[in-house]
């Protein structure tokens, strides 16, 4: 069922430079996290917060970041540029995308995020990671690296405590 959500294109345009990494970008310009809402008076899925490599929040740990870009009560799409090191050694590169439901969030929001999901996910083709979290808990560096490609050592530039 789709809930006739539009995608704004700014939206689009983000997520193209997402995808699009360039060697010669400065590492400190590249965009890491992105909250997207419905806009409900426009009827369409907007950009609310665009966080850079640079950026005061994303100095320490962007993983910590990206767990308080999250609210409480109300859902949200995220994209995520995630860095993380396999057991094998291999640095990735991957984009994650997020629908993030929290239990406290209305039964009528919920529905809507879920609803417009399919629009978003039309303009984030190719996104290697798809997500869905309801809980706090489901963010947890070890919970999500379970969820990445191959078994994860290392998350944003951090040893996970498994290992």
């Amino acid at each position: 069922m789709s809930s006739g959500v539009k995608v704004c294109d700014e939206v689009k345009t983000i997520f193209n430079k997402m995808k699009v990494v360039k060697n010669e970008d400065a590492e400190g310009d590249r965009i890491r996290l992105v909250t997207f809402v419905i806009d409900y008076d426009k009827g369409e899925v907007k950009v609310e917060k665009c966080l850079q490599q640079k950026c005061e929040e994303c100095k320490d740990d962007v993983f910590k970041t990206f767990q308080s870009l999250m609210p409480n009560d109300h859902c949200r799409y995220i994209l995520y540029d995630c860095h993380f090191e396999t057991e094998e050694c291999c640095k990735k590169e991957e984009l994650v995308f997020l629908l993030w439901t929290p239990e406290s969030s209305t039964v009528k929001e919920k529905m809507h995020y879920a609803s417009s999901k399919s629009a978003m996910d039309k303009v984030v083709e190719g996104v290697k990671h798809n997500m869905q979290m309801h809980d706090k808990a489901d963010a947890d560096k070890e919970e999500f690296a379970k969820c990445l490609t191959g078994k994860v050592k290392n998350l944003e530039g951090h040893a996970l405590r498994g290992l």
